[in-house]
């Protein structure tokens, strides 16, 4: 894990604000959804990206039936 030597505090309602160098390099956008882990006794945030149920695939997913599921793999299931 890299330090950043970024300090932030939370405020009373428990929020923090994730630095704008963080997010640029990151690619985190306004709006963007993130995903919260834990490890151990760490709190870690990573972007959401949903992934195909099947192949785990990031593009061009589309919701089928409440599924996250890539055309290529909605292909195959339309073939059985």
């Amino acid at each position: 894990m890299k330090t950043t030597g970024i300090v932030r505090q939370m405020d009373s309602l428990g929020r923090i604000v994730l630095p704008i160098e963080l997010r640029r390099t990151l690619d985190i956008a306004q709006k963007d959804s993130l995903e919260i882990y834990v490890e151990e006794d760490r709190i870690v945030l990573k972007k959401y990206e949903p992934t195909c149920i099947f192949c785990e695939n990031t593009k061009d997913i589309i919701d089928y039936k409440g599924k996250n599921i890539c055309p290529s793999c909605l292909q195959e299931l339309k073939k059985v």
